[in-house]
């Protein structure tokens, strides 16, 4: 049986999705982040960074159970689980762990940074808000730009997606108008009529 350890938060969904698109059973164990519970001793031994979101296979890799830590590790592990939503050839799965990576690395904390310091820092912070949105404008520039000629970011439905939707999906919490980047938008919709993707943002309940 998988368990995923998660809360309500981008990082969150991103499994819970895969999940839902790859129709595997699991349970959902929610970690009140709000509470702290996230900085609990069991919570640390099953991920020492003390971050949701972490899957937990009874049946991994080898018949072996494994912990993993890390939305874009847990994508990149139920992708080699099940053979699903990463590209077969070398060149298309390469393609497709270049835009996970930007999600990774980019689109998740600019994102996260410019919502935070725009909603929910206890002060303003004129520099801060100006810093992170004006990376979050020229992040969406490039998935525009990259979109603009493909229906996904890897030429087919892939975790770079996967990943990418849920922190797009706050694009008013960013102040973001998605109607300035059309190709995002179209992405964004197509994604978003996904029966899959509608349950996982759904998780945990």
């Amino acid at each position: 049986m998988i368990t995923l350890y998660t809360w309500d938060t981008p990082n969150g969904h991103k499994v819970s999705i895969m999940l839902e698109e790859c129709a595997l059973p699991y349970t959902v164990k929610k970690i009140d982040i709000e509470g702290g519970e996230h900085g609990q001793p069991w919570f640390i031994a099953l991920n020492p960074n003390g971050k949701i979101p972490v899957l937990t296979d009874d049946e991994g890799p080898d018949g072996k159970p494994i912990a993993l830590f890390g939305s874009g590790a847990n994508l990149v592990y139920l992708a080699g689980k099940t053979g699903k939503f990463l590209p077969k050839s070398d060149h298309g799965k390469y393609d497709a762990l270049q835009w996970l990576m930007f999600q990774m690395g980019g689109i998740g904390p600019m994102f996260g940074e410019a919502e935070h310091f725009l909603r929910h820092a206890p002060e303003p912070m004129p520099y801060a808000v100006l810093r992170y949105t004006s990376e979050a404008t020229r992040l969406y520039g490039v998935l525009n730009t990259r979109l603009s000629d493909r229906d996904y970011l890897a030429g087919e439905y892939s975790i770079a997606d996967i990943a990418a939707y849920p922190w797009v999906e706050r694009h008013a919490s960013q102040n973001i108008d998605l109607s300035d980047y059309p190709a995002v938008r179209r992405w964004f919709e197509k994604i978003g009529a996904r029966p899959a993707v509608q349950r996982g943002m759904l998780v945990p309940q």
